[in-house]
């Protein structure tokens, strides 16, 4: 049997710096004071146009997450609303930056923008995920004001599976450079380690934009995490007038310390522009030495150790905070899935925020880099209810022959660098049988590999799956020219009717989404097929097939945190299956996720009216009727556990169930405290999880009362909790608490995680889930603390004070 092996070396290459994030110039984020209209109105594009009356915002801005949750509106993008905003900015360049460039870069906005200075256009970017920049020079005022408006088109708000979110929703910079600078995203590394010692191959690509021919020299310094530099060169190079040159280096470090995800060790290179001898551009690029394999036959490894991928999918929302996530926010949410036991990320289905990567570099996770859920024709979207009613066609098929390889190649160049990328996904269920491409395998009843709706049998009308094939040798050749050093893949629906077409040879990892059902039989038909799940259900079947199977390196979770829209029927927001629910908190399903995949001892309890099934979905409550026959099932990664009640043993000692995952009794309830006793092969406590029985609800308790944030914009998670004069917290409550800040802090909203709960989102009240509910808190820039006060009818109320550094 042939082996196919790749021997791919990676990098980190984050955004320590403000400049370093679009590698060139001196970049300031210009987030602060836009004003916004949600309406078409064509002539504020114009300087002279009066937004006096506008509404003031920050950016990142989602405007759609502020809207009123409606039936009326699509269940696809979670029933809120879409439109045309306007966007406009006034700032001054100063006089003294004449004779330089200046740019605008945005991280991304949604979506089909158009951006004007002073009522020019500086262009359009109909992708709603892709970051982009303007030369904004030829119409700038120099030491005049200058206004920036950008046009965002979401009018056609049901045009994703999920929700995207509408506006200026990520970061943007304004960034000055000399004319000859190093161009976006120009700096690209990559290492190789051979017998432990790392070679960093470097690529600098200068850009000329003066009339003038122009002799440079390049100097990359490699620095340690203590900023001592390792490794320096240098080199000479001549950009002629009006275009780009390149150099290409390498620099030799000895043992280098290796990134992985327990050690996510870091270097920065050091990239300087000197013209006669004077520096006119400089980046700092964080990288570092790695390296790994993928194997049709053993699966994957890192730095030359074996091991399989522990993923989830990931949208990029959260909850009330619509597409607009803190940097902060998203870091505590990484933090909780790795703390289950997750070790990789699906951008599902698109590409996330700079920010993402930066922390997943930092925290030790990989990612799987995704750039499209559909290609050159639409896929159903759901307007009613997931699967339910008559489905809308709405997309972004419209802009894919314009843009699909453009688009492609700016996020590989953008994210090329970064370690914690590991495979560039070209596309998500563009396969889906007969939604919308149609083979005459469809037709077969003997076929298997269908997990997917199918929608019929063989459609002659329909788009001929034969397609798939052309497509993906164009969008693989965009990555290629990029970046070699990492694999492509894609996440087939229907493993079946692709596999009788050139799209999966074309892959060099093949995703497969919900088809274990055919891991054994594609191993012995494309042997040299590196297979893995792309996308997976949580039950333990799933995940047995990946631990049983040495071939097939990882599973990737739908989902790791629930998210807006593929909603149900309303009432729903979103998507309901995640570890986490849309308030970061861990569900219990993300607990029997932790006792599968954590290598730490864990243990916890769940309940429920005893019945003949096991559930991974259950909660820690204790409160029933006397002697009501209740089912405690446990979830842990002990070799076995007994179960206590007030003290005493009411659940015989249990040996973990290799065929299910959970253990479980049957007991009869009692008030009191419940607790799961988890006990190693020699029948030592190594862990302990206890429930208790409460009362009325009493009180709001703030779970951590030393809370410190950056003040520059910081963003505190403050959760509170429902409990009863004991202090024990109250599950089943469903209070409406009012949240005040005061200080220098403002809320940007209140969250309980509750799918069904279709009320008023804008406002600072809110109904606590599972008796808890969460307060995003801002600081606005100064030092005076901010102080979170809670309050809520016949309760006690809490506060607590946030400290700024």
């Amino acid at each position: 049997m042939v082996t196919k092996k790749f021997l791919l070396p990676i990098l980190i290459f984050s955004c320590l710096s403000a400049f370093s994030q679009i590698s060139f110039g001196d970049s300031q984020k210009i987030n602060d004071n836009w004003k916004f209209m949600l309406q078409d109105t064509p002539e504020a594009q114009k300087a002279t146009y009066n937004d006096s009356k506008w509404k003031s915002v920050n950016v990142p801005h989602d405007w759609s997450v502020e809207g009123r949750l409606s039936p009326t509106l699509a269940s696809c993008t979670g029933f809120l609303p879409g439109g045309i905003g306007w966007y406009r900015k006034t700032l001054n360049i100063p006089q003294a930056k004449r004779g330089e460039k200046v740019y605008l870069y945005f991280e991304g906005v949604y979506n089909r923008s158009e951006v004007f200075i002073n009522g020019q256009s500086l262009g359009k970017r109909p992708n709603g995920y892709i970051s982009f920049a303007y030369d904004a020079t030829p119409f700038v005022k120099y030491g005049e004001d200058n206004v920036i408006a950008v046009k965002v088109d979401h009018s056609l708000s049901a045009d994703s599976r999920w929700y995207s979110g509408s506006g200026v929703y990520r970061n943007v910079w304004l960034v000055y450079s000399n004319p000859v600078h190093i161009a976006q995203w120009g700096v690209y590394a990559y290492p190789e380690v051979t017998n432990g010692n790392g070679i960093l191959n470097v690529e600098v690509n200068l850009e000329n934009g003066s009339a003038d021919k122009t002799n440079l020299t390049i100097v990359n310094e490699l620095l340690d995490a203590n900023g001592k530099v390792v490794a320096t060169t240098t080199q000479k190079l001549l950009v002629e007038a009006n275009t780009e040159n390149k150099i290409a280096t390498k620099i030799n470090v000895k043992n280098p310390n290796l990134w992985d995800l327990e050690h996510p060790n870091l270097y920065q290179l050091k990239t300087t522009v000197l013209k006669d001898g004077k520096t006119i551009d400089k980046t700092l690029t964080a990288t570092g030495f790695r390296n790994f394999i993928f194997d049709a036959n053993k699966g994957f490894a890192l730095n030359g150790k074996w091991m399989k991928m522990k993923g989830v999918c990931l949208h990029h929302d959260a909850g009330v905070l619509g597409s607009a996530v803190p940097s902060d926010v998203l870091k505590t949410r990484l933090q909780t899935l790795k703390e289950i036991g997750v070790n990789a990320i699906r951008t599902s289905h698109n590409p996330q925020a700079p920010d993402f990567y930066t922390l997943c570099d930092e925290l030790g996770l990989l990612v799987l880099n995704e750039a499209y859920d559909e290609w050159e024709f639409p896929k159903r979207k759901w307007l009613e209810g997931w699967n339910q009613g008559t489905p809308g066609f709405q997309g972004s098929n419209d802009i894919f022959v314009s843009w699909g390889e453009k688009d492609l190649e700016d996020m590989v160049r953008r994210d090329r660098n970064h370690l914690s990328v590991f495979a560039w996904s070209i596309g998500n269920e563009v396969d889906y049988p007969n939604d919308p491409y149609s083979h005459p395998v469809l037709g077969g009843s003997e076929v298997s590999g269908f997990s997917q709706a199918s929608y019929g049998g063989y459609k002659k009308e329909a788009p001929d799956a034969m397609r798939l094939g052309g497509i993906a040798k164009r969008l693989v050749a965009a990555v290629k020219k990029y970046d070699k050093s990492r694999p492509t893949t894609a996440g087939l629906a229907g493993v079946a009717m692709s596999n009788e077409t050139e799209y999966p040879g074309l892959l060099d990892i093949t995703g497969y989404n919900y088809t274990e059902s055919k891991y054994q039989s594609d191993h012995k038909k494309y042997p040299n097929r590196v297979i893995f799940g792309s996308e997976t259900r949580h039950e333990f079947e799933p995940w047995l097939d990946v631990k049983n199977n040495e071939h097939i390196f990882g599973q990737f979770l739908w989902t790791g945190i629930d998210y807006l829209g593929e909603s149900n029927a309303w009432p729903s927001r979103g998507f309901y299956s995640g570890l986490v629910d849309l308030a970061g908190i861990i569900k219990p399903r993300g607990y029997f996720r932790q006792s599968l995949w954590s290598d730490k001892p864990m243990i916890y309890a769940g309940t429920y009216p005893a019945k003949n099934y096991l559930s991974i979905d259950a909660w820690s409550s204790w409160n029933y009727k006397e002697g009501q026959m209740i089912r405690v099932v446990c979830y842990t990664n002990a070799a076995k556990a007994r179960l206590e009640l007030n003290g005493k043993v009411v659940g015989e000692e249990k040996n973990y169930n290799e065929k299910t995952g959970v253990i479980y009794w049957d007991i009869p309830f009692t008030s009191g405290k419940l607790e799961a006793i988890g006990l190693n092969k020699d029948g030592k406590v190594i862990s302990q999880y206890a429930i208790q029985t409460s009362q009325q609800p009493n009180s709001l308790v703030v779970n951590e009362k030393n809370i410190t944030i950056n003040k520059e914009n910081g963003v505190a998670k403050v959760i509170v909790q429902v409990v009863d004069e004991k202090g024990l917290p109250v599950m089943l409550s469903d209070n409406e608490v009012t949240c005040t800040v005061s200080g220098s802090g403002t809320l940007l909203g209140l969250e309980a995680g509750n799918n069904e709960d279709m009320g008023d989102y804008t406002d600072n009240v809110q109904r606590v889930f599972h008796g808890h509910l969460v307060a995003y808190v801002q600081s606005k820039g100064n030092n005076e603390p901010i102080t979170v006060k809670f309050t809520a009818n016949w309760l006690k109320s809490t506060e607590v004070i946030i400290q700024l550094k």
